[in-house]
Order: structure tokens, then sequence, then C-alpha cells
């Protein structure tokens, strides 16, 4: 796929933010946060009805920009030593794009997320990029085009991207009315600290990865739940579909890789939003870091372990709920007063990564019942939301279809781990054929 870049410029805030905001303190959870910029693609077919023509919609995306960015003042400032952002107002990089040899239904057709990282503004493993946020609008032939942004993970999680975006498209669509503003308190929630240990937030970037898509229908998940369901005994609410599907391909990430693991110790890591955990709860407006993993203890799968069953569905779920169910208020009063004990927890971890002697991880997150086909910009709803390749190994990230309640699941493995995962005759058996957003 070639993508040609034809301009680049500087889109900067309509209205100059005020002295007393100009340092946006990072929190300490923000301090912690990893290195690389969380991606979203939004792709819209042509509307030759209510769509105008490229540079109309580059226009009220470049002038709503501007106006979003007086909200959102932090996300066109520099990020500096991991400590704050100077909002300065310096803007944010908006390029433009033509996508030269092939239409929009091409890339729906069978999309690549290696392929999509060309419709994104900068590289999103780049940890000495000072940009908060970028944007890439990318047009095609067909009259279609796909919305390419980026946030640093460093400033916001998911659920603070998908705050943005959503306000974003309501400002352009004139919308204004129904707009719930960022409130910016997380580091008052989370002090900043002073590292006086070192803290390297790229651990576990590497090149030696692939990410691959894997689409399952709401029916192939509902069969997952009744089979584990059926065998688990003593389970008080039956798996959700997030436990369902993250147990499944956990148990198929344990098949790819039992041979290779000398110790047969396995983690399931899942990322746990905090806001709703707070008593009272937070706000969905607050915006920045606030989530933790939930980690459960280390799971010894036996030497044999390769069906679903052998991999221990009925252990894992049970297990993931209780590591979930620990991150509650009591646990955020300890991490906000005992936040240098917990950095220095993860500074153990990440020594133990390096040296190769920690359990085998699979990291877990969840996009599904966020508002992902909400971001109509005036031209109506997406056609798909997507992702390009993921930054990090041994990760999984789920989004909801657009219709009918099922789940794309977005795997990124090292090369080798995954020339096994991808032929896994059990994984293979509810993975949906063809491309759920093109069906009618």
């Amino acid at each position: 796929m070639k993508v040609e870049v034809i301009s680049k410029e500087i889109i900067k805030p309509s209205s100059p933010t005020p002295d007393h905001l100009l340092h946006y303190q990072f929190s300490f959870l923000d301090q912690i946060a990893p290195q690389v910029y969380n991606p979203l693609l939004l792709f819209y077919e042509h509307n030759a009805k209510t769509q105008p023509n490229s540079t109309e919609i580059s226009h009220n995306l470049k002038n709503s920009l501007c106006e979003v960015l007086n909200l959102f003042y932090p996300l066109a400032g520099r990020i500096k030593n991991n400590q704050f952002i100077h909002c300065n107002d310096e803007g944010i990089p908006f390029v433009e794009a033509r996508v030269l040899d092939c239409t929009l239904s091409d890339v729906l057709s069978n999309p690549i997320p290696g392929e999509l990282n060309k419709f994104m503004p900068f590289e999103l493993d780049d940890i000495t990029n000072s940009l908060p946020l970028g944007v890439q609008l990318n047009i095609f032939q067909c009259g279609g085009f796909a919305i390419g942004q980026c946030v640093s993970h460093k400033i916001a999680d998911g659920s603070s991207y998908f705050m943005f975006s959503k306000i974003w498209a309501a400002i352009a669509r004139g919308d204004q009315a129904n707009i719930n503003p960022p409130e910016f308190v997380s580091s008052t929630l989370f002090p900043p600290k002073e590292f006086n240990i070192g803290f390297d937030g790229s651990v576990g970037i590497t090149k030696d990865r692939v990410t691959k898509r894997f689409v399952f229908d709401a029916s192939q998940i509902e069969n997952l739940r009744e089979r584990y369901e059926q065998s688990m005994h003593n389970i008080k609410k039956r798996p959700t579909r997030v436990e369902t599907l993250s147990t499944f391909l956990w148990s198929r990430f344990v098949a790819a890789t039992k041979d290779s693991t000398l110790n047969k110790l396995y983690r399931v890591v899942h990322a746990v939003n905090l806001r709703p955990r707070f008593d009272p709860p937070l706000p969905q407006s607050f915006f920045g870091n606030l989530f933790r993993l939930a980690i459960t203890a280390p799971l010894q799968i036996p030497s044999s372990g390769g069906s679903d069953e052998e991999c221990g569905h009925g252990v894992v779920i049970p297990v993931v709920r209780e590591a979930i169910d620990n991150i509650d208020n009591e646990y955020i009063k300890k991490l906000q007063k005992q936040g240098d004990e917990h950095l220095g927890v993860m500074k153990k971890r990440a020594d133990s990564f390096k040296r190769g002697e920690m359990a085998t991880s699979l990291y877990f997150s969840s996009y599904c019942r966020f508002p992902l086909y909400d971001n109509d910009f005036g031209w109506g709803r997406p056609t798909w939301v997507g992702s390009p390749a993921l930054t990090y190994k041994n990760v999984v990230l789920f989004m909801d279809t657009k219709e009918g309640g099922g789940i794309e699941a977005y795997v990124s493995l090292e090369e080798e781990v995954m020339a096994k995962f991808e032929c896994d005759s059990e994984l293979l058996s509810y993975v949906a054929p063809g491309a759920p957003m093109l069906r009618k």
C-alpha cells in the first residue's frame, strides 16, 4: 500500500492558553505510563449525498481541531523530561496524504495492522518524540478517507483518548451543546514523584514482533461462554465476553509457547480503569492515565498442556476476576500514599523481565463498550474503526465490531510465536471468516 504525504502543517489552539495553565504537571501514573502512542484509525466510506470534497473535509477537521485544542490545551504543548507539559500552544502536526494504489474497500476487506501504520502521522514507538498528539488525514481515490490519530500514553489512557476524539467530532459537526469538557486533576489524585531509581518505560518494545487481527462473531463467543460456564463449578456469574475471549486466546498462547517456556509459569494481565473504582466513582471526564494493571499470581501449566481444558480455563477466569477485584478503593488509597513502593516493584519486574526471569505474561486491554463508532464529524458514523500494529509483544487489544456484539482481537507476538499461534486449529475453529465491517 502506497501512502504519499502531500502536505504538513501545525494546528494551534484558536485561543491562547492562560498563563496559569502553562505548566501541566504529570501525575505519578502519567510518569510511569509507557513511552508510546495510543493510535486510532477511523475509516469513512464516500457518501455523495452528505460528504463535501476532500478540501472541505480537511478545512473542517483543521478548524475544529483549533477549537478542541482550547479544551484539551496540554495536547498542543510539548512534553518535558517525563515531568510536565509546557502548554505553549506550539501546536500539533496535521498531515494530509493520498492513498495511491488501493481503494478503501481493498483495505477494509483485508486490514493488515502493519500496513495500517502508514496512515499514522509518526512512529508509534518513538520514545524521543515530545509531541502529545498527531493527526493524519488519508484520502482514497474513491472519495473515502481515514483519520489517523495518536495521543501520547504519557498524557492519556484509552478513556481519555476516546473522550478527546468524541468531543473533537462533536465540535466538527456543530454539536457543542452536548459536550462534557475534560477535567485535568490527575496530578492532585496521584502527585508526581522524584525518580531516584532508574525507570525504563520502553521495556517490552521490540522490533521482533508482528500484529495480526482475528475477528470473533457474537455466536462463537457465546459458544465459548457456554462451554466455559458448564465446566466451571461454583461460579457466581457467567463469564463476560472479554473474560471468555481473553481466556481462550491465553490458552492458545500457552499452546504456542509451552515448548519454549522453561518453567511453565504464566501470568495474565488486564488493564483496569480506575475511575469507577474510586469511592465515590470519578467522572469519566477526568483526563490522564487513570488505570492500573491487574496481574495474576503465576499459573503453573502442566508440561502436557495444549488443549483449552488442559490450560485450565476453569482456574483462569476466577483468578483473573480476583486480581481485578483487588484493584478497589483500598488499593487506590495505598497507591496514592505509597507510590515510591509501587515504583520499586515495577523496577524489580522490569529488571527480571530483562534477565528473562519473569513468568511469561500475556497482556490484555479492552476498548469494548467504548464509543468507538460515535466519531461522527458531520458526514456519518465511521464505516470501520481499527488499529495499526501494536508497539509491545505479548499484547492483545479488544475492539467491538460495528454491529452484532462481536469482538476484533489484535494480537501482537514475536514472529516465531505468531507462526504457531495463527495456525492453531482450535483458534481457527472460532475465528470468523471475512470482514464483518463490509457485511450488509
